[in-house]
């Protein structure tokens, strides 16, 4: 592509990285389902490619692409989102450092954090990350990394990732963002200063619940090389059909976003009014706690939904009454999702710091009719 036009979000997905087919014109990058690579000659690889774990040509457009629609200098596809933040956490730490994580993080990364990286000899703090105070007391100097969720999952917490850059600069350290709930479409933390960013493709970037994969994206292509070797070294990579396939996902993210965003927004509306909801978690309500930081960084306020009931047995309830919602967990598809966070993807954090509240229900918006999600919700409510 043409670095000196600039070119709009829906552009670069649809053709970055994606040139059509030298040999056949195919406007589809090919599946190159292969393991190995013929050699011209002993050393002489042609385009690069000797072996799929190290390189393959479908992942390699899924890099690219995941690049620029990032504005990062490289990208790299993994076979989860998990696998892609193990990788970052051996690339830059070492046993004896120290990672500041968010007070509502994600189940999986606590996990991986509590788990392993800290039998390894890794540290870590959970810190409300909309609390500036609280990070700058919470850098140590073995701090090598803060790790941001914005918003977080499932409380759709707001962390000022500018503010966080610098806090992270000043100490040496790191930002990574996790920007699997928002997308590249509405956030883009390299520009606010991020070194690193974290997606599980599996959810928005993908967006049709039929494949599984992560994603790393840096603003520094040494970082970027140094990521590649561990990448390599440890294999966890993105096959060529799951790469395909995330492609394909990429290229319709930035209509769905924003008919995930239309329907969120409707649904907030009803909650909101609802007698049976005690308090409805949106980063598009004006009194949620990190409002205006989301609505100064962020293109829209995306298609998560959290809301509280008046009890665990409630929200269980309606978790289990709906229709069109489906009750499963993962998010970001085309097809609306409801889960209690307490009880299913954050079943791992249960007595730590980072325990969700009991009565919360989770909602993934999906782009269905929003008329028909408002009354499978209603329905649900009673």
């Amino acid at each position: 592509m043409d670095n000196d036009v600039h070119l709009g979000f829906e552009t670069v997905a649809i053709h970055a990285g994606q040139e059509p087919d030298p040999v056949t014109g195919a406007v589809v990058p090919p599946i190159y389902q292969v393991s190995t690579y013929k050699q011209d000659g002993i050393g002489g690889l042609r385009g690069g490619y000797e072996y799929s774990r190290s390189a393959n040509p479908t992942r390699t457009s899924l890099e690219v692409c995941l690049a620029e629609i990032e504005g990062g200098a490289r990208g790299l596809a993994f076979a989860s989102g998990l696998a892609a933040e193990d990788a970052l956490l051996r690339t830059v730490c070492r046993p004896g450092d120290h990672v500041i994580i968010p007070n509502d993080a994600y189940g999986g990364t606590y996990r991986l954090f509590a788990k392993v990286a800290e039998p390894w000899g890794v540290a870590f703090d959970p810190v409300p990350l909309g609390d500036v105070a609280a990070v700058r007391a919470a850098v140590r100097p073995e701090t090598k990394i803060i790790w941001v969720e914005t918003p977080t999952n499932p409380l759709l917490g707001v962390a000022d990732i500018a503010v966080l850059a610098s806090i992270a600069r000043d100490a040496g350290a790191l930002l990574v963002v996790d920007n699997t709930f928002a997308s590249p479409y509405l956030q883009r933390p390299l520009e606010l200063g991020a070194d690193v960013v974290v997606h599980s493709t599996t959810k928005y970037i993908g967006g049709h619940s039929d494949v599984v994969g992560g994603a790393l994206i840096a603003s520094d292509p040494e970082l970027g090389e140094r990521l590649a070797f561990h990448q390599n070294s440890m294999g966890a990579v993105a096959g060529p059909f799951d790469a395909w396939l995330t492609l394909r996902g990429i290229k319709t993210l930035g209509v769905r976003m924003d008919r995930h965003c239309a329907n969120a927004e409707r649904i907030v509306d009803m909650l909101t009014r609802h007698p049976s909801v005690r308090r409805v978690l949106y980063p598009g309500l004006p009194d949620h706690p990190g409002h205006e930081i989301a609505a100064k960084q962020m293109k829209g306020f995306g298609g998560m939904v959290s809301f509280r009931m008046e009890s665990e047995e409630a929200a269980v309830r309606v978790c289990e009454r709906t229709k069109l919602f489906t009750l499963g967990e993962s998010l970001g598809g085309v097809e609306s999702l409801i889960e209690h966070p307490g009880r299913m993807t954050h079943a791992s954090a249960a007595g730590s710091p980072l325990e969700v509240p009991a009565d919360l229900v989770r909602l993934s918006v999906g782009i269905e009719d929003a008329a028909d999600l408002l009354r499978d919700l209603e329905d649900a409510l009673g």
